[in-house]
Protein backbone atom coordinates (compact mmCIF):
# COMPACT_ATOMS: atom_id res chain seq x y z
CA UNK A 1 0.00 0.00 0.00
CA UNK A 2 1.09 3.71 -0.84
CA UNK A 3 2.28 5.27 2.41
CA UNK A 4 1.22 8.41 0.85
CA UNK A 5 -2.42 7.14 1.10
CA UNK A 6 -2.94 5.96 4.23
CA UNK A 7 -5.67 7.95 6.14
CA UNK A 8 -5.41 7.18 9.78
CA UNK A 9 -9.04 7.11 11.87
CA UNK A 10 -8.59 8.46 15.46
CA UNK A 11 -11.69 7.05 18.30
CA UNK A 12 -14.33 10.09 17.15
CA UNK A 13 -15.87 9.01 20.83
CA UNK A 14 -14.67 9.45 24.38
CA UNK A 15 -15.23 6.61 27.07
CA UNK A 16 -18.82 5.98 28.26
CA UNK A 17 -18.34 5.88 31.91
CA UNK A 18 -21.39 5.69 34.16
CA UNK A 19 -20.71 6.48 38.23
CA UNK A 20 -19.93 3.05 40.07
CA UNK A 21 -19.49 1.14 36.51
CA UNK A 22 -19.23 -2.67 37.29
CA UNK A 23 -18.94 -3.71 33.99
CA UNK A 24 -16.87 -2.66 30.98
CA UNK A 25 -17.50 -3.82 27.43
CA UNK A 26 -15.16 -3.23 25.18
CA UNK A 27 -15.40 -3.73 20.90
CA UNK A 28 -12.88 -2.83 18.09
CA UNK A 29 -13.72 0.50 16.97
CA UNK A 30 -16.71 2.40 15.42
CA UNK A 31 -17.94 1.76 11.63
CA UNK A 32 -17.42 4.89 9.29
CA UNK A 33 -19.68 7.70 10.28
CA UNK A 34 -21.48 7.48 7.35
CA UNK A 35 -23.21 3.91 8.82
CA UNK A 36 -24.28 5.40 11.86
CA UNK A 37 -27.58 5.97 13.81
CA UNK A 38 -26.63 7.89 16.42
CA UNK A 39 -23.63 9.55 17.78
CA UNK A 40 -22.84 6.66 20.86
CA UNK A 41 -21.26 3.24 20.74
CA UNK A 42 -22.55 0.02 18.30
CA UNK A 43 -24.41 2.81 16.26
CA UNK A 44 -24.79 1.23 12.86
CA UNK A 45 -28.32 -0.54 12.37
CA UNK A 46 -26.69 -3.43 10.68
CA UNK A 47 -25.28 -4.57 14.42
CA UNK A 48 -27.84 -6.47 17.12
CA UNK A 49 -25.71 -4.58 20.19
CA UNK A 50 -28.78 -2.95 21.28
CA UNK A 51 -31.09 -5.41 19.81
CA UNK A 52 -29.52 -8.14 21.98
CA UNK A 53 -29.67 -5.81 25.18
CA UNK A 54 -33.64 -5.24 24.30
CA UNK A 55 -34.28 -9.26 23.86
CA UNK A 56 -32.11 -9.82 27.39
CA UNK A 57 -33.66 -6.58 29.92
CA UNK A 58 -37.34 -6.51 27.67
CA UNK A 59 -37.88 -9.06 25.97
CA UNK A 60 -38.27 -6.87 22.66
CA UNK A 61 -35.28 -6.90 20.07
CA UNK A 62 -36.90 -3.53 19.29
CA UNK A 63 -36.77 -1.60 22.94
CA UNK A 64 -33.79 0.69 21.90
CA UNK A 65 -35.12 1.41 18.27
CA UNK A 66 -36.83 4.27 17.37
CA UNK A 67 -39.15 2.88 14.50
CA UNK A 68 -39.94 6.42 13.59
CA UNK A 69 -36.59 7.57 12.65
CA UNK A 70 -35.53 4.18 12.40
CA UNK A 71 -32.01 4.84 14.48
CA UNK A 72 -31.52 3.83 17.52
CA UNK A 73 -32.79 5.94 20.71
CA UNK A 74 -29.30 7.40 22.37
CA UNK A 75 -30.64 8.59 25.22
CA UNK A 76 -32.82 5.39 26.38
CA UNK A 77 -29.20 3.80 25.65
CA UNK A 78 -27.58 5.78 27.94
CA UNK A 79 -30.01 6.08 30.84
CA UNK A 80 -29.65 2.21 30.82
CA UNK A 81 -26.43 1.72 31.02
CA UNK A 82 -26.02 4.30 33.77
CA UNK A 83 -28.61 2.74 35.89
CA UNK A 84 -26.63 -0.91 35.34
CA UNK A 85 -23.32 0.41 35.53
CA UNK A 86 -22.52 -0.30 31.93
CA UNK A 87 -19.53 1.06 30.74
CA UNK A 88 -17.81 1.13 26.81
CA UNK A 89 -15.25 1.73 25.01
CA UNK A 90 -12.72 -0.03 22.54
CA UNK A 91 -9.56 -1.49 21.84
CA UNK A 92 -8.25 0.83 19.26
CA UNK A 93 -8.23 4.32 19.62
CA UNK A 94 -5.96 4.94 16.18
CA UNK A 95 -6.82 2.78 13.49
CA UNK A 96 -6.28 2.62 9.30
CA UNK A 97 -9.07 0.63 7.41
CA UNK A 98 -7.49 -1.74 4.62
CA UNK A 99 -10.80 -1.73 2.98
CA UNK A 100 -13.44 0.81 2.92
CA UNK A 101 -15.51 -1.36 5.28
CA UNK A 102 -16.08 -1.97 9.14
CA UNK A 103 -14.78 -5.40 9.17
CA UNK A 104 -12.21 -5.94 12.16
CA UNK A 105 -10.69 -8.55 9.85
CA UNK A 106 -9.69 -5.23 7.79
CA UNK A 107 -8.55 -3.21 10.38
CA UNK A 108 -5.61 -2.50 11.27
CA UNK A 109 -4.67 -1.48 15.12
CA UNK A 110 -2.16 1.60 14.97
CA UNK A 111 -2.36 2.37 18.57
CA UNK A 112 -4.77 0.00 20.85
CA UNK A 113 -6.67 1.79 23.46
CA UNK A 114 -4.17 1.57 27.06
CA UNK A 115 -7.39 -0.50 29.03
CA UNK A 116 -5.62 -0.37 32.35
CA UNK A 117 -5.92 3.30 31.83
CA UNK A 118 -9.41 2.95 31.60
CA UNK A 119 -9.89 0.25 34.45
CA UNK A 120 -7.55 3.10 36.60
CA UNK A 121 -10.68 5.70 36.53
CA UNK A 122 -13.43 2.85 37.35
CA UNK A 123 -12.59 1.37 40.64
CA UNK A 124 -15.77 -0.05 41.13
CA UNK A 125 -15.19 -2.44 37.60
CA UNK A 126 -14.92 -6.07 38.35
CA UNK A 127 -15.94 -7.60 34.97
CA UNK A 128 -14.33 -6.53 31.19
CA UNK A 129 -16.19 -8.13 27.99
CA UNK A 130 -14.87 -7.95 25.04
CA UNK A 131 -17.61 -8.23 21.97
CA UNK A 132 -15.30 -9.47 19.44
CA UNK A 133 -12.03 -11.49 18.17
CA UNK A 134 -10.09 -8.33 17.39
CA UNK A 135 -10.90 -6.59 21.02
CA UNK A 136 -10.29 -10.06 22.43
CA UNK A 137 -6.84 -10.36 21.08
CA UNK A 138 -6.02 -6.60 22.36
CA UNK A 139 -6.93 -7.06 25.99
CA UNK A 140 -5.14 -10.50 25.88
CA UNK A 141 -1.67 -8.90 24.80
CA UNK A 142 -2.24 -5.91 27.33
CA UNK A 143 -2.95 -8.25 30.05
CA UNK A 144 -0.29 -11.14 28.69
CA UNK A 145 -3.52 -13.71 29.09
CA UNK A 146 -5.19 -16.21 26.99
CA UNK A 147 -8.45 -16.32 25.41
CA UNK A 148 -11.57 -17.90 26.93
CA UNK A 149 -13.81 -19.53 24.93
CA UNK A 150 -16.65 -17.34 23.30
CA UNK A 151 -19.36 -17.38 26.46
CA UNK A 152 -17.08 -17.83 28.93
CA UNK A 153 -14.09 -16.34 31.18
CA UNK A 154 -11.23 -16.31 33.61
CA UNK A 155 -10.02 -14.17 36.31
CA UNK A 156 -7.46 -11.24 35.30
CA UNK A 157 -4.84 -9.63 38.07
CA UNK A 158 -5.02 -5.64 37.56
CA UNK A 159 -3.26 -3.25 40.78
CA UNK A 160 -4.43 -5.41 43.80
CA UNK A 161 -7.96 -6.55 41.73
CA UNK A 162 -9.47 -9.58 40.30
CA UNK A 163 -11.58 -8.80 37.27
CA UNK A 164 -13.62 -11.58 35.51
CA UNK A 165 -12.71 -10.82 31.53
CA UNK A 166 -15.75 -12.10 29.70
CA UNK A 167 -15.37 -13.02 26.20
CA UNK A 168 -18.60 -12.38 24.05
CA UNK A 169 -19.60 -13.18 20.61
CA UNK A 170 -19.46 -10.35 17.89
CA UNK A 171 -22.87 -8.54 18.04
CA UNK A 172 -21.90 -7.96 13.86
CA UNK A 173 -24.28 -9.77 11.76
CA UNK A 174 -21.39 -10.97 9.99
CA UNK A 175 -20.85 -13.00 12.70
CA UNK A 176 -22.59 -16.77 12.14
CA UNK A 177 -24.61 -16.96 14.88
CA UNK A 178 -28.53 -16.22 15.50
CA UNK A 179 -29.53 -13.23 17.53
CA UNK A 180 -30.95 -15.14 20.04
CA UNK A 181 -28.54 -17.43 20.55
CA UNK A 182 -25.98 -14.17 21.06
CA UNK A 183 -28.64 -12.99 23.51
CA UNK A 184 -28.30 -16.47 25.66
CA UNK A 185 -24.98 -16.02 25.90
CA UNK A 186 -25.01 -12.22 26.60
CA UNK A 187 -27.67 -13.13 29.27
CA UNK A 188 -25.76 -15.53 31.17
CA UNK A 189 -23.10 -13.20 31.86
CA UNK A 190 -25.18 -10.05 32.54
CA UNK A 191 -26.99 -12.56 35.25
CA UNK A 192 -23.65 -12.61 37.14
CA UNK A 193 -22.18 -8.77 36.64
CA UNK A 194 -25.10 -6.54 36.56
Amino acid sequence: MDSKNVILEVHPLLPFIPDKSKLLMLGSFPPQVKRWSMNFFYPNLNNDMWRIFGIIFFDDKNFFLDTNLNVFDREKIIDFLSKKGIALYDTATVVQRLKNNASDKFLNVVTPTNIKKILDSIPSCHTIATTGQKATEILCEQFAVIAPKIGEFQEVSYNDRTLSFYRMPSSSRAYPMKIEQKAGIYKSMFDITV
